[in-house]
């Protein structure tokens, strides 16, 4: 099957990274609405606590969940679309990766936590609970391995691969913390606000990336792509 012209994947990557953009920002501001104002416990508590059912903003929390998820997916679909042919297996895996966490991403936000959302190895939890907890885990983890991913690409643009290095650096120490804390520590206010920062690193990585993808391709093989000119064959010689 032939690949779409140059020009029609350049509207492509345009239309779905700045569509990622806007679905990551209205996503956080939904989940930042239902965190703050919703029956939480604050920084005390994980932010998934406030989609539980009993809360007033759990679909508010929802709706965020699920534009975050259409913001990876449409991520991975920027990504793709610009760089078709780079033959690069570090940005395959990061659209791989990408496509993951929006599924983990729906997983978590469909399957909600019950009251606190109890985790071992403190607390008695549910199957709902261990099925969100893992999606969750799951989504945020395929999210820090696809910033390394496209930091370590031998074709992605400076800008790209500077996003992911600062944004990989920040992010592991910080997923490190918050497991650790989880496992030693339990709920808490420390693995709120480790779980807030991560979240936060994590929703600024696709925004910026989204804002590269929106301005620019994303290797320089995709761009020399664009400006090599086609050449017709002749469609038949002439009779003698």
């Amino acid at each position: 099957m032939a690949e779409p012209p140059a020009s029609v994947r350049r509207s492509v990557r345009r239309g779905a990274a700045l569509v990622a953009a806007l679905c990551a920002l209205a996503g956080a501001a939904a989940v930042t609405l239902a965190v703050v104002a919703g029956p939480g416990p604050g920084l005390t508590g994980y932010v998934s606590e406030a989609g539980v059912v009993d809360s007033d903003y759990a679909w508010t929390y929802r709706i965020g969940v699920f534009a975050l998820a259409g913001a990876l997916l449409l991520l991975a679909v920027a990504l793709r679309v610009g760089a078709p042919r780079c033959g690069d297996a570090a940005l395959r895996v990061a659209v791989t990766l990408l496509v993951a966490a929006s599924l983990c991403t729906v997983l978590s936000g469909a399957v909600t936590c019950s009251a606190g959302c109890p985790l071992p190895p403190f607390e008695r939890a549910t199957v709902a609970d261990l099925v969100h907890g893992a999606a969750s885990v799951a989504a945020t983890a395929a999210v820090v391995f696809a910033m390394l991913a496209v930091a370590f690409s031998p074709v992605a643009r400076r800008r790209l691969r500077r996003t992911g290095v600062v944004a990989a650096a920040v992010s592991l120490p910080l997923a490190g913390a918050v497991g650790l804390a989880m496992l030693l520590v339990g709920r808490s206010p420390l693995v709120g606000v480790l779980e807030r920062l991560l979240l936060t690193v994590a929703v600024g990585w696709a925004l910026a990336t989204a804002g590269a993808l929106a301005v620019r391709d994303p290797t320089t093989v995709a761009a020399q792509d664009h400006r090599t000119p086609t050449v017709r064959e002749p469609t038949a010689r002439r009779r003698r």
